[in-house]
């Protein structure tokens, strides 16, 4: 080899060190940015730009917080019999929750073990086992791989069993986490008990189910869903009925008549602190409350009577509403005579999703003891509102005059939730 090649190689050599340190110095620098951006968050004010906008922070939101924390997929009478499946998908991940031949759930990451292709392409159904639509790989019930054409000899099928994904259900409800150490769901199950129990939620069912795509990052959509500030303004519908739009003060007035009533109805008045971002430590966190509606109010519909028939130990209707949290991404309002779940969750940096499930009595007919149109309309209207205002809210984010600016006391919930938020990006930073 001639001096000039040695010297040539050795200069190589010393470029591609020095775009190696570059490259390390780039990626500190990097962490470093977003960890001073989340020192210099002031406390009771929006988020920065670049907390909707930088895809570095929303890929650490992917790793740490998305797929970290429980999402609803459902209530467990939509999967009533083996071979019943649905599909829930959570920005690039996707899961299948089946009801195997024992009669037990089981999660299922919905990836197939060849060559990721997606094993199931339907929404929901009924199957006796999942055939792969690239190579034909076959996977039961328990996710087992039972048939794969033209393998090695040496290939071992129990290697290559679709990946199990974390489940759990409560009271009915079920949930699915992409993490194989989730937060416990100890606490939730023993201090919702009692208003679980109230309105009996196994014995539920999903009346209506409809998707919303909302233009926006996540973080937006959930913010909106956090804070009622907006309510007058916007949901006109909403706030002819519900108290939540006033602040503490005013609300607190026009809580007597509910809670004079709430005994004679069959129900308790239970306060649990809405502690869903601020959880024991390894649990995920969780809240119970109840609110008056205005007077003249049973329920959430157009006119304000009944919808369907009375929840669990309802006798009567009590002019209330009671909000649940369920961790980061579920939130209910259960009224005396259905309950509304609305669960948000990210499609990518930009766009979002909210899926709302409307619950009845299982014994409920449609048609008989319920309409449809009638059961969606306040939180159908509602929350196409709110795609407007949350895709607004993006456009202004995204501007280059957008600097933030100070929540109201109407907002404490929204700014509880940043601060989560960042709690979470900040430990890893």
């Amino acid at each position: 080899m001639s001096q000039y090649e040695i010297k040539s190689i050795s200069s190589i050599e010393r470029r591609v060190k020095i775009v190696t340190r570059n490259n390390e110095r780039s990626i500190m620098n990097q962490k470093l940015d977003i960890k001073e951006l989340i020192s210099a968050q002031k406390p009771g004010w929006s988020l920065d730009q670049r907390f909707y906008t930088d895809p570095d922070i929303y890929q650490l939101e992917l790793d740490h917080i998305i797929s970290q924390n429980w999402i609803f997929a459902g209530h467990e009478s939509q999967i009533p019999n083996a071979g019943d499946f649905r599909v829930i998908n959570v920005a690039n991940e996707s899961a299948i929750i089946v009801r195997n031949k024992d009669g037990k759930l089981k999660a299922f990451a919905n990836v197939c073990r060849h060559r990721g292709s997606l094993v199931c392409l339907e929404s929901e159904g009924s199957t006796n086992k999942f055939s792969c639509p690239y190579h034909g790989w076959v996977y039961n019930l328990d996710g087992e791989l039972t048939a794969a054409r033209n393998m090695p000899n040496d290939f071992d099928k129990s290697d290559f069993s679709l990946h199990k994904l974390s489940i759990d259900i409560i009271y009915g409800l079920v949930f699915v986490c992409f993490s194989d150490s989730p937060p416990s769901w100890d606490g939730a199950k023993r201090d919702l008990k009692e208003p679980m129990e109230m309105f009996d939620f196994e014995n539920l069912k999903v009346a209506a189910e409809i998707t919303y795509p909302i233009e926006a990052n996540w973080k937006l959509s959930i913010e909106n869903y956090q804070e009622c500030y907006h309510c007058a303004t916007a949901h006109p519908e909403y706030a002819k009925m519900h108290t939540l739009m006033l602040d503490d003060t005013k609300r607190d007035r026009v809580q007597e008549h509910m809670l004079e009533r709430m005994e004679s109805c069959g129900i308790k008045n239970i306060e649990i602190d809405f502690i869903d971002m601020k959880a024991r430590e390894g649990e995920q966190g969780y809240g119970y409350s109840r609110t008056a509606l205005f007077k003249g109010y049973k329920t959430g519909s157009k006119d304000g009577e009944a919808v369907a028939p009375l929840l669990g130990n309802f006798k009567d209707y009590d002019g209330g509403a009671s909000d649940f949290s369920f961790g980061a991404f579920t939130f209910m309002l259960a009224y005396s005579d259905h309950v509304v779940v609305y669960v948000f969750t990210p499609v990518d940096i930009g766009n979002s999703e909210c899926k709302i499930y409307w619950l009845v009595r299982n014994d409920a007919e449609e048609g008989q003891d319920y309409n449809k149109d009638d059961l969606v309309w306040l939180w159908d209207v509602t929350t196409h509102a709110d795609k407007t205002i949350i895709v607004n809210n993006r456009k202004g984010v995204e501007s280059k005059y957008y600097v933030p600016g100070p929540f109201s006391g109407m907002e404490d919930a929204e700014s509880v939730y940043i601060q989560w938020i960042l709690k979470e990006l900040a430990a890893r930073v």
